[in-house]
């Protein structure tokens, strides 16, 4: 019935669907009572001018955050979408924000992240409702406008003291069910560098974030005892490493593997490798102790076995590093890292550790941001609900999965991922040429009204 009925809906979704792609909702400095800025405030207004048109109560939470709701009952279920999206980029067949139809998929930026599977939320309410099915929970079905870039969103709804959904889920990663995720420790130290005695490092720097994997860094050295034919000759032991002679200086090029910041070990980690060549070479004693230190202390290590706070468990596995960026300014170097550690772990198990080890190379903190792990035990009632909702709908088991990442789950307590990428889909999101299938889209409306209607009663 529910499944007829969401069929019936077919070309409304898909109209939604493309109306909300062609908003450009990319974050933009606050103007005018619109905290992430205009075109994210549209998608806002937009999704609640749908919610009021199909019957919904909608709030919207001081701009930062907007729900449809619908039924009655103390209790509520949340369903957790959000409508901002990262940048375009470049690299797109089609316009990234013209929603246009070609080989049955829709292409644009946020057609799977996430606008496609919130509003595709919104249709599943709108066909229990129409077709007048009992529950005995409300439902809620929240427009989050911050998950790219901090889910401010949800902490400012949090904080607020409005209500929290006894479970739910977000539509925001992959099916089955993704009921683990790691802690995450992203921070930024400094320390000085000076150089007064001596061959200089004039400059150094490599990386573009905390949570990717470098593919390149590059060192500038003053000439000195070192000689042309001695540095090259070390390079040789390196993979990928390249030597450049600019006169009274060498350029020093390291080429590593790109991966991200949950899955180290699936790249090659380009700072990692330059400072242990740098280790080599005749540099002032600051320099020296610095790459020392770094070298004892990281090396090419993504357990953080060598600074003494590997660990790991049953469930989510080995303890995560990636040391993702390196920059000298004047005599300061800075230093972005991030850690994942294991769900059935604490915060409190390592980081006394690490920051002592960190204090021991004369680091300074810069900053430190810290997002909780996430575990949802297998015997929880919700969990066991989407399973069979999932395997009923697919007709394939409905295992629990735990991952590095950190999905929006982890903004909201008492909810998990769950869809929208099927296994075998690629992973589109945040890349050129991003799309969801049609059938996909609606399968996807389809296990969701299932699982709404479950978990409401």
């Amino acid at each position: 019935m529910l499944d007829k009925k969401i069929l019936s809906m077919k070309d409304e979704i898909i109209n939604s669907v493309q109306e909300c792609i062609r908003i450009k909702s990319v974050e933009e400095p606050a103007k005018d009572n619109m905290p992430f800025g205009e075109g994210v405030n549209k998608a806002l207004e937009y999704c609640l001018d749908l919610s009021a048109s199909m019957g919904f109560i909608t709030a919207n939470v001081d701009n930062m955050i907007g729900y449809a709701e619908y039924g009655t009952g103390e209790e509520m279920i949340a369903v957790l979408g959000h409508l901002d999206v990262v940048p375009e980029g470049d690299g797109w067949t089609y316009p990234p924000y013209a929603a246009e139809i070609h080989d049955g998929k829709i292409y644009g930026r946020g057609t799977t992240d996430d606008k496609g599977p919130t509003i595709g939320a919104l249709y599943a309410l709108k066909a229990i409702k129409d077709l007048g099915i009992p529950m005995k929970r409300r439902v809620r079905i929240f427009f989050g406008l911050n998950e790219e870039t901090g889910s401010k969103c949800v902490k400012h709804y949090v904080d607020k003291g409005e209500e929290i959904p006894v479970c739910g889920f977000t539509p925001d990663a992959e099916y089955p069910i993704i009921n683990g995720e790691k802690g995450i420790v992203t921070c930024k130290y400094k320390r000085k560098l000076e150089q007064q005695e001596g061959n200089k490092i004039i400059a150094l720097k490599g990386g573009i974030a905390a949570n990717v994997v470098p593919d390149y860094a590059e060192a500038i050295i003053e000439k000195g005892s070192d000689d042309v034919d001695k540095i090259s000759e070390i390079s040789k032991q390196y993979d990928k490493i390249s030597i450049k002679d600019e006169g009274n200086n060498f350029i020093i090029c390291s080429y590593g593997v790109s991966a991200h910041g949950s899955t180290p070990e699936k790249g090659k980690n380009a700072i990692s490798q330059l400072l242990l060549f740098l280790e080599n070479l005749n540099l002032n004693k600051d320099a020296e102790e610095f790459i020392r230190f770094m070298n004892e202390n990281f090396g090419m290590d993504v357990n953080g076995v060598k600074l003494g706070i590997y660990m790991e468990d049953d469930i989510s596995g080995k303890f995560i590093l990636n040391l993702g960026t390196i920059n000298l300014d004047n005599d300061e170097i800075s230093i972005e890292i991030n850690m994942r550690y294991p769900v059935k772990k604490t915060y409190e198990d390592f980081i006394d550790i690490f920051k002592e080890k960190l204090h021991q190379g004369c680091f300074e903190e810069i900053y430190l941001r810290h997002k909780k792990s996430l575990y949802v035990s297998p015997d929880t009632e919700f969990i066991k609900k989407l399973q069979k909702v999932y395997e009923e709908k697919v007709g394939d088991e409905a295992e629990l999965i735990s991952i590095g990442g950190g999905t929006y789950a982890k903004a909201m307590d008492n909810i998990v991922a769950f869809g929208p990428i099927f296994k075998g889909e690629p992973m589109v999101e945040h890349k050129p040429d991003e799309y969801i299938g049609i059938d996909s889209l609606i399968k996807n409306v389809q296990i969701m009204a299932a699982a709404i209607k479950e978990l409401a009663n």
